[in-house]
């Protein structure tokens, strides 16, 4: 029965997606199609992952009952199923958020008939690279989010978004040839796309052509996830589309190129060790990152830079190579989907009510909407890792994870100052964060809106604004904050604040999942029961 429920995940969306197109002149039923789907997605994941982690079992199904390695599968295991939990929340709760904001602008942002059915064909292609059990599949999985990110990112049609859309298709489309001639390259290398399969026939090719292959994923995934130097895109291109968009976008798109690289560490190249590679990797995204945080003048841009800066700790934890590790790592990119799309749709809202987003054209916030300043205070908190927040928590564990393998007879990357280097840099992003953001807050909350002409302060000496982008920091002040908006906003800060409280459950299931991550052979035999022929 559980196994049934795995491919729903997939067809759901898509079949809303084509309903909701027919559909196109009817704004009513599409919202209901849209959220009945997305719904559905999340009681099907929380019920595949209950199941699952009580069974300790994954679940697989052979698509046209053509059994592995002939035919498709869909596996989903502890760490599949967290991913389709959460990104089916965040991604209703984002659907809500867009209907309320097209409801209050007429779909002047998001045009009901276009942004329906994208949404959903993306919703579709994010579940599906959760559960994809080959690379091909996996990469289908990921030409359909980018197809529909491509409609989504240029809604609107302004010169601002097709500037970006036209950076982002080309660097999606190399990321993408990237990875298809790596699935070319191990399928010629090892006659299969199977990832089970693919593990044990790996460890059989030469070290040469082990490192060749691995380093080819890398490039691909590292793109998709935005890690240094692979990040360049990502600030110019998030911060122009519709505030829905930009949430879903940072909340949820880097995830998957980090999900593809812990399923690239842990089954396909176990034996293939780039720890050193990707400690440094992850401690040079954190501090590039956050380094151009700092200069930024519009809170977008700010938020897109911190993106790319907290992609570098789920990149370090993954470099451990260890069990606890991999726990923090599967902890914190929970906690950052729900942080980073809870603070970009409070953003939305910010530039609804203040009718910008640059702090050199906002005051007077706190005073005019205190609701609206506690939903960007706590999850701005949060990110910046102050306890008891689950950004500390999480950063927490990461860091204990790094000690204890700086200290182990087996270090990862062969060079204990390197981690303890990382750590270092860790926190120091974290506070470089907090002061970013809390920065952001004291000049649009704090500041009195009679200070706004004229105000000078060392705070602003440093920022500039998103050069080239007018309209994104003078959109039209409405002082409304429709309902279903706040309502949406409010319900993910919620989700933040649930994973503190419960840190200690949720910290034991992230390492389950781990821990079935680490013995690779676990998956091999979910896929393969009978053993690999």
């Amino acid at each position: 029965m559980t196994a049934a429920l795995v491919p729903l995940v997939v067809l759901l969306p898509l079949l809303g997606a084509a309903v909701a197109l027919i559909l196109g002149r009817h704004r009513q039923a599409q919202m209901a199609v849209s959220a009945s789907a997305l719904g559905l997605v999340v009681v099907i994941a929380t019920t595949l992952l209950i199941t699952i982690d009580q069974s300790g079992h994954g679940v697989v199904v052979a698509v046209g009952d053509w059994l592995p390695p002939f035919g498709i599968v869909l596996v989903v295991d502890r760490l599949s199923a967290i991913m389709l939990l959460i990104s089916g929340i965040v991604l209703l709760g984002v659907l809500v958020y867009a209907v309320g904001q097209g409801i209050a602008d007429q779909h002047r942002e998001t045009p009901v008939s276009i942004f329906h059915p994208s949404y959903l064909i993306l919703s579709a292609g994010v579940f599906n690279a959760f559960i994809a059990g080959d690379l091909f599949n996996l990469y289908v999985g990921f030409e359909i989010l980018l197809s529909a990110s491509y409609v989504l990112l240029t809604l609107g049609g302004t010169g601002e978004r097709i500037r970006a859309g036209v950076t982002y298709i080309i660097v999606s489309l190399m990321s993408s040839l990237f990875f298809l001639s790596a699935i070319a390259l191990v399928y010629g290398a090892t006659g299969t796309a199977n990832i089970a399969q693919l593990s044990v026939r790996i460890a059989e090719l030469p070290a040469d052509v082990q490192l060749i292959l691995h380093l080819l994923l890398l490039i691909a995934f590292g793109i998709k996830a935005a890690v240094f130097p692979l990040s360049f895109w990502l600030p110019d291109s998030y911060p122009t589309a519709p505030a829905p968009v930009t949430a879903v976008f940072a909340g949820l798109l880097t995830k998957v190129g980090v999900y593809a690289i812990i399923r690239t560490e842990t089954v396909i190249f176990a034996d293939s060790d780039v720890s050193a590679l990707l400690l440094v990797i992850g401690g040079l995204t954190m501090v590039v990152g956050i380094l151009g945080a700092l200069t930024q003048a519009d809170i977008k841009r700010l938020l897109s830079f911190t993106l790319v800066s907290h992609i570098g700790y789920m990149i370090f934890g993954i470099g451990l190579a260890n069990e606890t590790g991999l726990a923090a790592t599967i902890y914190y990119v929970v906690h950052h989907i729900t942080v980073q799309t809870a603070l970009f749709l409070t953003t939305g809202l910010i530039e609804r009510f203040g009718g910008a987003t640059s702090i050199n054209r906002l005051a007077g916030l706190l005073k005019a909407s205190p609701l609206l300043a506690i939903l960007f205070f706590i999850p701005a908190l949060n990110l910046g890792g102050i306890p008891p927040f689950s950004g500390f928590l999480g950063k927490a564990g990461l860091f204990l994870a790094g000690g204890a393998a700086a200290s182990g007879t087996d270090v990862p990357g062969g060079a204990p100052w390197l981690i303890w280097a990382i750590i270092g840099a860790g926190a120091l992003t974290s506070l470089i964060t907090l002061y970013a953001l809390t920065r952001f807050w004291n000049m649009a909350f704090w500041r009195g809106r009679d200070e706004l002409e004229g105000y000078e302060s060392v705070l602003l000496e440093s920022v500039q604004e998103f050069p080239g982008a007018q309209g994104a920091t003078t959109a039209t002040a409405t002082r409304t904050t429709p309902v279903l908006m706040v309502v949406a906003t409010t319900a993910l800060v919620v989700v933040t604040l649930l994973l503190t409280v419960f840190a200690g459950p949720f910290f034991d299931l992230a390492g389950r999942a781990a821990a079935n991550l680490s013995d690779p052979s676990l998956y091999v035999s979910l896929v393969f029961p009978g053993g690999i022929r």
